[in-house]
Parts: structure tokens; sequence; C-alpha cells
């Protein structure tokens, strides 16, 4: 009588690259432990196949503009609406065979998969500017205008000259050719990997702010007006890394 393969053992070869031929047998394996082990294991090959085509998907303007030889550059911003840190900004040019599938609009991702993929994306881009506007600016600009200067000041400093940007829902003062899209991030990778690129350096900017200004929990709250960041108001008043201008912060500089 043949050996059949433990159940664990299955479970093992699942997880890799399994051949057609070792499916086809595990298909006709009348154990039921074998077989929720295969249901599972072609509900994640549709659910990557999905998500691969989705990234594809993502691609459609950055194709549109590679294929006329353009360096093409996505810009997105994070931290317009806390009440303490700056406005971050992050511009990122992907090279076309970039391939990191799970890359997508910040904000849909766990806080794991966004330093997972920041590290990727950081290895596998072939430029990343930053752009940064703190507090004090902030105030005396208007979020608006600090959050177009900030990510200005990540096109330049990139190391390579971009020809074409793709922005969330702004225009920059520059030269460059620019396409502005609504929810950019969910529309393309450039923006998605950009958003990723800002989210995790402001947070890990405030992480290190909540060092320097312990009692806001800025490494949890980022900097927005939660409960506790709003008790921490209340407690120890205003720090130098506080938007004045913003309410309610500037109901704590009154009293």
């Amino acid at each position: 009588m043949e050996n059949k393969q433990t159940i664990r053992d299955i479970k093992s070869l699942l997880r890799q690259t399994p051949s057609e031929a070792q499916l086809d047998r595990f298909k006709n394996d009348s154990r039921k432990g074998v077989q929720q082990l295969l249901e599972k294991f072609y509900r994640c090959q549709l659910k990557q196949k999905q998500q691969q085509e989705r990234f594809d998907e993502r691609f459609k303007y950055e194709r549109t503009f590679w294929e006329e030889n353009k360096i093409v550059a996505g810009i997105d911003e994070v931290g317009r609406g806390p009440l303490a840190g700056p406005v971050v900004a992050a511009a990122v040019i992907l090279p076309p065979d970039f391939a990191v599938y799970q890359v997508n609009d910040s904000k849909q991702l766990s806080h794991k998969l966004r330093e997972s993929l920041y590290s990727q994306i950081l290895l596998q881009a072939q430029a990343v500017g930053i752009g940064v506007v703190d507090n004090t600016k902030i105030d005396r600009l208007n979020i608006y205008q600090a959050t177009r200067v900030a990510m200005k000041q990540a096109v330049n400093n990139l190391s390579i000259k971009p020809q074409q940007l793709i922005i969330d829902a702004m225009q920059i003062d520059s030269p460059i050719s620019q396409l502005e899209l609504i929810k950019a991030d969910a529309q393309s990778n450039s923006v998605a990997a950009a958003s990723i690129v800002a989210k995790v350096w402001r947070d890990h900017l405030m992480e290190f702010y909540d060092q320097i200004y312990p009692g806001y929990s800025f490494s949890a709250n980022a900097g927005y007006g939660t409960a506790a960041h709003l008790l921490g108001l209340k407690e120890h008043g205003v720090t130098p890394i506080h938007r004045q201008t913003f309410a309610p912060v500037t109901s704590f500089l009154k009293s």
C-alpha cells in the first residue's frame, strides 16, 4: 500500500510552488484535511492574481508616459490634519519592472506592512525625495500652501530629474509637466509608493518627538487630535511643535 504524505507535509509543500502533478495528486486525495488545504491554496492563488491585476492597472498612467520615454515621479503627502508636527511629502521614481504587488494607498495598509514596503521601496526605487515643512511655517502659510511647498521640496530633492509628475489632488509650482488625480494613491503605484514613504518617514519622526515631548502619545497618534493628545495639551500645555493656528491648540494657548 502506497504511503501517503502527511497533511503537515502537504501543507508545507503548498506554501512553496507545487507542480501541476503534485496538485493533481492532492485533488485525488480523499482526506478532508487535504481538500481543505487545497481549497485554501486556490483561494490564496486567486487573491494573489487579483492583487497583481489591480497592481498592473495602477501602472496605466506611468506606462503611457514611459512609452514617451519620460521619467515619472509620483508625489504624495501626509500630515495635513494633525495638531502637531510637520507636513511631509515624498516623491518616488519607480523602475518599470517594479513588482511589489502589495504597494497601495498607505491608508489601506497595516503598520507592519507599511514598514516592510517602505524598506522595499527605498531599495528598489530609482530615486526618492522628501520634503518637510514644519509647524511654524504651516502657521505662517496655511496648510494648503505648506503642502505645496513640501511637495516641491520633495521633487527638488530627487537625485534624478523627472519629466512627468503624478500628484494626488494638487498642483505645485514647478515647470515639470503634472498630472493631477483625485485619490491618486489608489490609481498610481508611483503615488502609492510616495504615500507609504511619506507616512512611514513622518511616523518615525513623530516617534522621535514622543521622546522629546512625552505625555502627548505622539508615537501612537502621530500628532492627530486623539483623546490622549488632548489630555496631554490640557496637562502639559502647548509644545514647540504644535500648530498654533489649529483648533483646539489655539484655545489652549489662550488658557
